[in-house]
C-alpha cells in the first residue's frame, strides 16, 4: 500500500482554514485525496465547483451522491479570490457532475476561468471537467474560454466502466476528449486512468492507446484507492515497478507529459506534468472513428 506524507508545521491548516472561511469546496477534501494535506502543506488545492453533492454515484468515488442544491452565483468569485490569497500560478477547478442542468454547469465553469483570469491573469487554469454527457455545446463553451489544459478523466478500462462509472460511457469519454482536440487543437487535452482495480497491464496499455488516437496529450495513472469498505474494492497494489513500466508506454506512444506512480492523481502536481509537454507534437489522431453521443 502506498505511503501518504504528512506535512509538519500549520502550513495545511492555515490552507484549510483559507478554504473554509471562503465558503468554497475542494476535490481534495471531499473525494477524500491521499494528498490532500501533501497539498494544503505546499499551498496548493483543487478547486471543485458546483457544490459538494453529485448526481452519478460512481463506486469508486468518495465524493456524496444525491440531488444538489441550486447553482452558486458567487462560488467562482470565491474560487477566484481562494487562488489569489492562496498566490497559485497554475490553479485547477474541477466540479461534481450536475446531470440536473441543462448545460451539465458548463456556464459555471466559463465564469470560474474568467473570474481567476480577472484576479490572476498571468495563472495557467486547467479545467476538469464531467463529460457533459456528450452535449458538443457544452465542451465548446468551456474551451472558449481558453483554458490552458482541458481535462476529463477516462478513469478505468473499457470492460470495467459499467461496473465503476455511474451513467458514463468509455466511448463517450473518448468522443469528449476527440471533439475538444478537433475544436481547439491548441489546447492540450488531458486524461487519467486508476489501476489495481482488476485490469491487465495489456487492458492498460489498450486505453492509452484509444486516448493518444482521440488526441490526449497528457496522462495520469495512478493506485485506486477505496474511500469505505462500500466502495468498489481494491483487487491489487500496483508495483513501483509496473508503474514504471506504464510511464515507458506512455512516453513511447507519444503523450507530451506523463505522471505515473502510486499516488498520482489527477491533479497532483498537475503543472509540472503540463509544464513538461512538447507543445506542438499531436499524434497521427485517429478522431473520426469516435463520435459524440449526444449531438
Amino acid at each position: 500500500m502506498p505511503r501518504i506524507r504528512i506535512p509538519a508545521g500549520g502550513a495545511a491548516d492555515r490552507t484549510r482554514a483559507l478554504l473554509a472561511s471562503l465558503n468554497v469546496h475542494t476535490v481534495c477534501q471531499e473525494a477524500q485525496c491521499p494528498n490532500r494535506w501533501e497539498c494544503f502543506g505546499r499551498g496548493t488545492a483543487t478547486f471543485m465547483i458546483l457544490g459538494s453533492v453529485c448526481t452519478r454515484g460512481c463506486r469508486f468515488c468518495a465524493v456524496q451522491p444525491g440531488v444538489p442544491g441550486p447553482v452558486d452565483d458567487g462560488e467562482p468569485r470565491r474560487v477566484a479570490e481562494s487562488a489569489a490569497k492562496l498566490g497559485l500560478k497554475y490553479v485547477v477547478v474541477t466540479s461534481v457532475t450536475r446531470d440536473d442542468l441543462p448545460d451539465g454547469g458548463a456556464h459555471q465553469f466559463v465564469r470560474t476561468i474568467e473570474e481567476i483570469r480577472r484576479l490572476l491573469p498571468d495563472a495557467g487554469i486547467e479545467v476538469l471537467t464531467p463529460d457533459f454527457q456528450g452535449d458538443v455545446r457544452a465542451i465548446e463553451a468551456v474551451l472558449r474560454a481558453k483554458p490552458s489544459v482541458f481535462n476529463h478523466n477516462i478513469e478505468t478500462i473499457k470492460r470495467l466502466t459499467p461496473q465503476l462509472r455511474s451513467k458514463a460511457s468509455y466511448l463517450r469519454s473518448l468522443a469528449v476528449l476527440g471533439y475538444a482536440y478537433r475544436f481547439a487543437p491548441d489546447i492540450p487535452t488531458k486524461s487519467g486512468i486508476m489501476v489495481g482495480i482488476g485490469e491487465s497491464p495489456d487492458e492498460v496499455r489498450a486505453t492509452m492507446a484509444d486516448l493518444r488516437a482521440c488526441g490526449c496529450r497528457i496522462l495520469t495513472i495512478g493506485q485506486y484507492l477505496a474511500p469505505s469498505k462500500e466502495h468498489y474494492p481494491v483487487n491489487e497494489y500496483v508495483s513501483d515497478g509496473q508503474f514504471a513500466g506504464y510511464q515507458k508506454w506512455a512516453e513511447e506512444m507519444g503523450f507530451d507529459g506523463v505522471a505515473s506512480g502510486p499516488l498520482v492523481r489527477s491533479s497532483y502536481h498537475a503543472e509540472l506534468v503540463a509544464g513538461r509537454r512538447r507543445v506542438g507534437s499531436g499524434p497521427e489522431l485517429l478522431v473520426d472513428t469516435v463520435r459524440v453521443i449526444r449531438p
